[in-house]
């Protein structure tokens, strides 16, 4: 069990921080198999601010990953990123805007 309570869950061989993205995994999948969605990713990853010179030093890509994403429609399809949250801390606040500024072509979406 972690800070916020939370339990651990494996499904499809993918463990969820959550009982909570767990279920919505498992969601996606049925909309995935009845053709309403496609090309689930889990946790797919956006860098939201690149890797810089500081001092002499090299600082690393910093990145914010979401729980889902996946696409709806056909040619002109909509990309969608989900996150599941129970929680919303400081620095999830802080990574959500600098992804919706980079990556305004995402359908952003809290479940």
């Amino acid at each position: 069990m972690n800070k916020y309570r939370n339990k651990n869950i494996t499904i499809d061989g993918h463990t969820f921080p959550s009982i909570k993205e767990a279920n919505r995994y498992c969601e996606l999948k049925i909309l995935e198999k009845a053709g309403e969605i496609v090309d689930l990713i889990l946790q797919p990853s956006f860098v939201i601010c690149p890797a810089v010179e500081w001092n002499g030093r090299k600082l690393r890509a910093r990145k914010y990953i979401a729980d889902f994403q996946y696409s709806i429609g056909g040619l002109k399809s909509l990309k969608i990123v989900e996150d599941a949250k129970g929680m919303r801390t400081a620095m999830y606040i802080l990574k959500r805007s600098l992804f919706l500024s980079q990556y305004p072509e995402y359908d952003f979406r809290e479940v």
